[in-house]
């Protein structure tokens, strides 16, 4: 795999350590990395999203979901069932897992639901106030009527 050097945007730019980073991330991430568990990402609005997580075979405590430093993490820790059961066929994957997304700045998670074995997980783009676009309004100068009339009584 290819390796970009990125001192040169580091070197010739400010304050976007963060899209270089990013950068560095998706490009340094293996082709061949884990697909399990299989999960979906939807736009459910305007600033809305959905992660949804095929997790058939966990309960509600095998699953753990955390945010920290930007990243959501989700893991699933399967108890230990009987040591004594024998499958004849075992198709349905119940192995440990951790699944990492790196949230974008102002992203918060809103919620997560566990229903038919789908873990879904609500996250919400909340841009601060201060942050947002806003429309300055302007004014007209105000006239002086002190000057009009000021030049009425030199002609």
């Amino acid at each position: 795999m290819r390796r970009f050097d990125m001192t040169p945007l580091y070197r010739a730019t400010v304050g976007f350590d963060q899209i270089a980073d990013l950068m560095d991330r998706a490009l340094a991430s293996d082709v061949g990395q884990n697909s399990y568990p299989p999960y979906n990402i939807e736009k459910t609005e305007e600033d809305g999203w959905r992660i949804s997580i095929a997790v058939a075979g966990f309960s509600d405590t095998d699953l753990a979901i955390e945010v920290k430093e930007r990243s959501l993490v989700i893991t699933g820790r399967k108890a230990d069932e009987g040591k004594d059961r024998k499958y004849l066929h075992r198709g349905i994957a119940t192995r440990t897992f951790e699944r990492r997304f790196h949230l974008a700045d102002h992203v918060k998670v809103t919620g997560a639901s566990h229903v038919d074995g789908m873990l879904n997980i609500d996250l919400l783009r909340e841009v601060p106030e201060a942050l947002k676009p806003r429309q300055i309004e302007i004014s007209k100068a105000p006239t002086s009527d002190a000057n009009v009339i000021e030049a009425e009584k030199v002609n």
